[in-house]
C-alpha cells in the first residue's frame, strides 16, 4: 500500500477522532500493529494556530512516517494556507476532512456539509493540492443523507483534482453513527476511480476486515471507534489477513506495562491538570469490559490527580491479572 512516494508496512489505518487519536494514542496504534495514522482534525483558520488545542494537534514530535495531517474548513484559500503552513512544520500527507458529522462542525459549512456543495468541494481540493508538494487526501461520507449520495461525483471530482488516496466512511452525514455502513458505496467509489480507496465503518474484529477488503475491492480499512480501548485490534487483523488464525486476548501482564507507559506519555503530552481529566475516558475504554470494570470505572471519575489515577490503574490490572491470565470479560473475549 501507497501514499504517494510513502510505502507502507500494511493495510491497516488509524482513523483520525477529536479528542482520541492525539500523538500518544496514535503512537500506541503504531507500536501495536497500525501502519498509517492520521492526526485529529485541526482548523485551518490562522487565529486558532496558536492555541494550545491546535498546536497539541499539530504535534508530531517523534512520531514515523508518514506523518499525515488533518485539517478542517471551508474556504479554499485558507485551506490551501493551511496546508502550506503544515508542510513547512513537517506534515508529509495533508488530509482534508469532508466526513465529521458533529453539528458544530456542520453548522459551519464544514466536514460533511461540503458535500451539499460539489463545486466548492472540487475548489477547496483543487487549491490544497497546488499550494502542496506532498500527497493530499480526501476523507469523506457518502452523501449528505439517504435521499442525497454523491460519493462516486465526488471522489471522481477529488481524483482529478489531484487527490491520491480517498477514504470513505460508508455512513451518510445524516447516519451519524448509526445504522450499519454502507460497503456497496464504498465498492462503487472503488470501482469509479484509480487512485487508492480506504474503507471505514463497522470494522471491530478480524472477520470483518476482511470481509469488507473483499466485498469493497478497497486498498486497505480504516479502523476509529473500534480501537478505543482496544489498540491490539490492529495486530489481531493483520494476523488474521496474512494468515487466517486469530491470537489470543491479550495478556494481562502485557497489557499493563502498555496500558501505563500510554498513561505515561499522555500526562506527558497534556500537563498534570489537563492530563488527569483527559485520560479518564482511555482508562474507562481499557476497563469498562472487564470483571469489576463497571465499578472501578465509577470510582476512577472522582480522582483528580495524575499519581492518584496511575496508581489506582495499576492497581487494578494488578488485581485483575492476579484472577486471570488474559484479558476477557465475564461473558466473552475483547474479540
Amino acid at each position: 500500500m501507497r501514499i504517494g512516494s510513502y510505502e507502507l508496512p500494511n493495510r491497516l489505518f488509524v482513523a483520525p477522532m477529536a479528542g482520541v487519536t492525539d500523538r500518544p494514542f496514535r503512537q500506541l496504534c503504531r507500536q501495536l500493529g497500525a501502519g498509517y495514522a492520521v492526526s485529529e482534525m485541526a482548523a485551518s483558520n490562522p487565529r486558532l494556530w496558536a492555541s494550545v488545542k491546535t498546536a497539541r494537534r499539530l504535534n508530531h514530535d517523534g512520531e514515523s512516517a508518514p506523518v499525515a495531517v488533518q485539517l478542517a474548513g471551508a474556504d479554499p484559500s485558507m485551506l490551501a494556507e493551511a496546508a502550506r503552513y503544515n508542510v513547512e512544520r513537517g506534515a508529509q500527507i495533508i488530509d482534508i476532512n469532508m466526513g465529521c458529522p458533529v453539528k458544530k462542525v456542520c453548522n459551519v459549512a464544514c466536514g460533511s456539509a461540503l458535500l451539499k456543495d460539489e463545486l466548492l468541494v472540487a475548489r477547496i481540493l483543487e487549491a490544497v493540492v497546488a499550494a502542496v508538494d506532498v500527497p493530499v487526501t480526501l476523507k469523506f461520507r457518502t452523501g449528505w443523507d439517504p435521499s442525497n449520495r454523491n460519493a462516486v461525483r465526488i471522489a471522481q471530482l477529488a481524483e482529478h483534482a489531484g487527490v491520491q488516496m480517498l477514504t470513505l466512511h460508508g455512513r451518510t452525514r445524516a447516519c451519524g453513527f448509526e445504522g450499519s455502513a454502507e460497503y456497496d458505496t464504498i465498492a462503487a467509489v472503488k470501482a469509479a476511480v484509480s487512485i487508492p480507496v480506504v474503507a471505514n465503518g463497522d470494522i471491530d474484529t478480524p472477520e470483518r476486515a476482511r470481509r469488507v477488503l473483499e466485498s469493497t475491492g478497497a486498498d486497505a480499512i480504516m479502523i476509529g471507534r473500534a480501537a478505543q480501548g482496544r489498540p491490539w485490534i490492529f495486530r489481531e487483523i493483520d494476523q488474521f489477513l496474512r494468515t487466517g488464525t486469530h491470537l489470543p486476548p491479550p495478556r494481562v501482564d502485557e497489557v499493563r506495562p502498555l496500558l501505563l507507559a500510554h498513561l505515561d506519555d499522555h500526562y506527558a503530552f497534556y500537563g498534570r491538570d489537563a492530563g488527569v481529566k483527559s485520560a479518564r475516558k482511555h482508562i474507562i475504554w481499557y476497563t469498562k469490559r472487564l470483571v469489576g470494570g463497571a465499578a472501578f470505572c465509577e470510582r476512577m471519575n472522582a480522582i483528580d490527580t495524575i499519581e492518584a489515577q496511575r496508581r489506582a490503574v495499576d492497581e487494578f490490572l494488578c488485581e485483575f491479572g492476579a484472577r486471570h491470565e488474559r484479558l476477557v470479560d465475564a461473558a466473552r473475549t475483547l474479540h
